[in-house]
């Protein structure tokens, strides 16, 4: 018998948006994209679900001619109290 390797859980695609929607910096759609794997309707619903969970995110203008929005979690639910 073989025996189970230990692999550290790997974090949900949700919990990936939401690490890189709380950096100060935030993230761009083409990031989210490229880091959960899914195309851009979907990563934009996911965004919707995070804003009715209570999440507060802000959407800024790109800083560069042809860039994409960049998207930041300013609060919590557990701030929206």
């Amino acid at each position: 018998m073989s025996t189970p390797k230990s692999t550290p859980p790997r974090g949900t695609k949700s919990a990936i948006l939401r690490k890189l929607l709380s950096r100060k910096a935030g993230a761009d759609l083409a990031a989210l994209q490229a880091a959960t794997g899914w195309q851009a309707h979907s990563v934009r619903a996911a965004l919707s679900g995070l804003r009715k969970a209570g999440y507060t995110i802000d959407r800024a203008d790109p800083a560069k001619t042809g860039g994409g929005a960049v998207y930041r979690i300013t609060s919590g639910p557990e701030s929206a109290a």
